[in-house]
């Protein structure tokens, strides 16, 4: 080959690999784009993730009903569609329940008042079967008292925290690593009165549960219009509470149940007899509480009988939720960031006869609403934006719904 004609040859050689490391880059780029779009960033795939599935236990009354015990549903988060799995567990009036942190285990007050040869309710654990829902008796224990309303567990899972209605006493049960209840670690009686005569002739423990950083323990009495704090003593289990400990309430106000805030700032008391919620700033060095306010839960025109029964926070901590037995309603507060306050949104007819409990699904997208009288679990839309409630349509049939606890599946 001639010089001049190699010379061309190697010329055009050069110019074809320039042009390609000159177009290389865009060629990169649009690679990369596809591969992004056919691929989304984390955070849309985390939007885009699959609908959980969890179950969702359900406690009752089972006397004069035709209640049989425990029931189970499947739910699902992404519709709010509950599907039946019937009767989990046979078990006399499971009235309350808690679900350990762990998942295996689930525990439920027995409310009644003779416990074999004892004047005392009982608490019954039970292991999951996350498949079938069905749950196996693990072992009873007395509850230290007649008629237990409320059970708890503390935040490491190790014990179980029980308020006995009628008798006015609360009780802590260690949980053995086997899921078993122990012999009781911690136990009180209360005493005093207040004025209503009919339901405040003695003290009626009626919640209770630990502080959010497991240091005190918190028991709203009904009957004596007091929320008690004790000093939680870990690891044994046991309290200690001084004289005149907590806050007092309004003479007649009846406190039942109550909620801290995500933030753990604040503290709100669902008053039965004369339909309040009170709001409290919460010190939680001093394991102190310092009232902001008192509000009704019932409409301005409301005239009829009323008793409130549930009251829970949304995940959020921007809405406050509490039910009224009588309206048959959820009362919907929003919640002041910073000073805790409330102000009311809506008064929700729940489809149904004494909303007994309620409860927000872990998503904060559903909540659903157990009507003891008329057999029935309603499911709402949350607006999260409003804190307003719409109906989907979903209803569930089941006997003297009273508690309702979720455990994940997925």
């Amino acid at each position: 080959m001639r010089p001049k004609a190699l010379a061309r040859r190697l010329f055009a050689i050069l110019l074809v690999l320039a042009a390609a490391t000159v177009s290389a880059p865009g060629q990169e780029k649009e690679k990369q784009a596809a591969q992004e779009k056919a691929s989304p960033p984390a955070e849309q795939k985390q939007k885009a993730a699959a609908p959980k599935r969890y179950l969702a236990y359900v406690g009752t009354y089972t006397e004069k009903t035709k209640s049989k015990g425990i029931y189970a549903f499947r739910f699902d988060d992404s519709s709010g569609k509950l599907s039946s799995l019937a009767v989990v567990a046979e078990s006399p009036n499971p009235s309350f329940l808690a679900v350990h942190p762990n998942g295996k285990y689930l525990y439920a007050v027995n409310e009644t008042s003779e416990f074999g040869t004892e004047k005392s309710g009982a608490v019954s654990a039970f292991s999951t079967d996350r498949k079938s829902g069905k749950l196996t008796l693990l072992n009873q224990v007395a509850s230290r008292g007649a008629g237990p309303c409320h059970i708890s567990l503390d935040k490491t899972g190790h014990y179980a925290l029980v308020a006995n209605y009628d008798a006015g006493t609360v009780a802590v049960f260690p949980v053995q690593d086997n899921g078993q209840l122990g012999k009781y670690t911690g136990f009180a009686k209360h005493s005093g009165q207040s004025v209503n005569k009919e339901r405040q002739e003695a003290p009626h423990a009626h919640w209770i549960a630990t502080s959010p950083d497991n240091q005190f323990l918190l028991t709203a009495d009904l009957g004596i219009d007091r929320v008690l704090i004790s000093k939680f003593h870990l690891p044994d289990g046991a309290f200690t509470t001084k004289s005149n400990s907590g806050v007092k309430l309004k003479a007649g106000a009846g406190p039942r149940h109550a909620a801290f805030s995500p933030s753990g700032k604040f503290f709100y008391v669902a008053s039965e007899l004369n339909a309040t919620v009170t709001a409290y700033s919460y010190d939680a060095k001093e394991g102190t509480l310092h009232e902001l306010q008192v509000v009704s839960t019932l409409p301005k025109d409301f005239t009829g009988a009323n008793e409130v029964a549930e009251i829970a926070v949304h995940p959020s901590g921007k809405f406050l939720y509490v039910s009224n037995r009588g309206r048959d309603s959820l009362a919907v507060f929003s919640i002041d960031p910073k000073k805790g306050t409330l102000k009311p949104v809506a008064d929700i007819a729940t489809q149904g006869k004494t909303p007994r409990n309620f409860v927000i699904d872990p998503t904060g997208k559903f909540l659903l609403a157990a009507n003891q009288e008329s057999n029935s679990i309603v499911v709402f839309n949350i607006d999260l934006a409003t804190g307003v409630l719409t109906l989907t349509g979903q209803v569930a049939e089941v006997p003297a719904p009273v508690c309702i606890v979720f455990l994940p599946i997925e």
